[in-house]
C-alpha cells in the first residue's frame, strides 16, 4: 500500500512511518523542510531515500492535493504541540486549518483510510468519570486543547458526512528517538534536571510512542474497518506514581511537593503570561498543568484496542536512558539509568502487533 503522511518528522509521525515501512507498505512524506527527514528517519534506523517526500506545508492545498494522488491511506499527524500560549496563531493555523486542508484534499482524492491523530486532551474537560468512544468533544481553555478539539469536530464532521476517517486518540507519550523533543520528553527532562520541585495532584494519560506508533501501523494497514475511534494504549498515573517509576528508574531521591491542580493553577496563569516576556522556558506550564486539572482515565478495556501498553517502568528506563545517551543528562541526572543499553531502533516490543475491534462510531 501507498500511504500518505503529514506530520512525519515529529515524534509520533517518525515513529509510525518506521513501522509502515517494516510492514511493506511504501510512504509518501509532507514535509515543509525535506532537511529534516533524515534527522528524524535515520536514528529509527530507517533510510531517508525509502521514503518519497513531497515539499509543501499541510495549509497549501495545492501541496495537500499532491500528497494524497493516487495513495491508498493517509496519516495526518501533522501538528504543533505545545503549552506554549505565544504560539496561538501558529497552533490554529497548523492544527485547525491544516486539518481542514489535508482531509478535504484526502476526500476529493478518494482515498480509502484515513486515520487523524487527535489527543485524549480533546475530550477534556467532561463531567463523565471517564472517557470513550462515545465522548463528546471539550471545550477547553487552554489553546493547545483548543485547537486539537476543534481538529477534531473537524474529522468527526469529515466522518459524519460519510468519509473513511478513523480518529485516534494518543495521550501524552514520552518515548526514545524524539527528533524535537517534544513537551512530554522535555518535562521529564526538566524534571531529572531538579527544575520541577511542585508538581499537581491527579493524574495523567501516559503512554509510549512506540505502541502508539504500532497501533496507527496496524489502523492504516486495514487491521479494522475505518470510521472508529481508538485510544492509544497507555496507563493513566496519579503524578505520584509518575515520579515513582522515574525515582525507580534512576535510583534517585527527586523530593517534590504536590498541591492540588486548582491551587496551581493561578501560578500556572502567573509563568504562562511571564513567558510572553521571559526568553527562556519556565517549566511550570499552564496546559500541564489544566491537564492534570481535568484528565480522566480512558474507559474499560478499549484504548489498546489490541496492542497493549508496555509497562511504564520500561519506558521511563528507555527514555531517560536516551536522553542520556544523546547528551540531554548527565550521568547524575539519568542516575542508574545512564547504564541502561541505548533502546532498539526498531524495538515494537513483544506481542504488539493484531488489532480487535471493539470501538464503537463516534457520533
Amino acid at each position: 500500500m501507498l500511504i500518505a503522511v503529514t506530520g512525519g518528522t515529529g515524534f509520533l509521525g517518525a515513529h509510525t512511518i518506521a513501522a509502515l515501512l517494516r510492514q511493506g507498505h511504501r510512504v509518501r512524506l509532507l514535509a515543509r523542510d525535506p532537511g529534516g527527514v533524515a534527522g528524524a528517519l535515520a536514528p529509527l534506523g530507517v533510510d531517508p531515500t525509502a521514503v518519497d517526500v513531497q515539499v509543501g506545508d499541510v495549509t497549501d492545498a495545492a501541496a495537500a492535493g499532491r500528497l494524497v494522488a493516487g495513495a491508498d491511506a493517509l496519516l495526518h499527524a501533522a501538528g504543533v504541540y505545545t503549552f506554549d500560549s505565544r504560539r496561538r496563531a501558529e497552533l490554529w493555523r497548523a492544527n485547525v486549518r491544516g486539518t481542514q486542508v489535508v482531509l478535504g484534499a484526502a476526500r476529493r482524492a478518494g482515498t480509502g483510510r484515513i486515520v487523524h491523530v487527535s489527543t485524549v486532551g480533546a475530550l477534556y474537560p467532561t463531567d463523565a468519570p471517564s472517557i470513550g468512544p462515545t465522548s463528546p468533544v471539550g471545550e477547553p481553555r487552554e489553546p493547545y486543547l483548543a485547537s486539537k478539539a476543534e481538529a477534531d469536530r473537524i474529522a468527526r464532521r469529515h466522518r459524519a458526512e460519510g468519509a473513511p476517517v478513523t480518529i485516534t486518540y494518543p495521550p501524552a507519550l514520552l518515548g526514545p528517538h524524539d527528533p524535537r523533543l517534544g513537551d512530554q520528553n522535555a518535562r521529564l527532562r526538566d524534571l531529572l534536571r531538579g527544575l520541577m520541585p511542585i508538581w499537581p495532584s491527579r493524574g495523567l494519560p501516559l503512554g509510549d510512542v512506540r505502541d502508539s506508533a504500532s497501533l496507527q501501523a496496524e489502523l492504516l494497514g486495514g487491521a479494522a474497518p475505518p470510521g472508529a475511534a481508538f485510544f492509544g494504549p497507555g496507563h493513566f498515573l496519579a503524578t505520584r506514581e509518575y515520579l515513582a517509576a522515574v525515582r525507580a528508574a534512576t535510583g534517585r531521591r527527586l523530593p517534590a511537593v504536590f498541591l492540588p491542580p486548582r491551587a496551581m493553577v493561578p501560578v500556572g496563569r502567573a509563568a504562562d503570561l511571564l513567558q510572553r516576556a521571559w526568553p527562556w522556558h519556565i517549566p511550570a506550564e499552564y496546559g500541564a498543568i489544566y491537564v492534570c486539572a481535568t484528565a480522566v482515565p480512558v474507559a474499560g478495556d478499549a484504548p489498546a484496542a489490541g496492542v497493549p501498553a508496555r509497562p511504564v517502568p520500561d519506558t521511563v528506563r528507555d527514555t531517560v536512558a536516551w536522553l542520556h545517551a544523546t547528551g540531554r543528562l548527565t550521568d547524575r541526572q539519568a542516575g542508574k539509568a545512564a547504564g541502561s543499553p541505548t533502546p532498539p531502533l526498531t524495538d515494537d516490543g513483544p506481542g504488539r502487533s493484531g488489532i480487535t475491534q471493539t470501538e464503537e462510531v463516534l457520533p
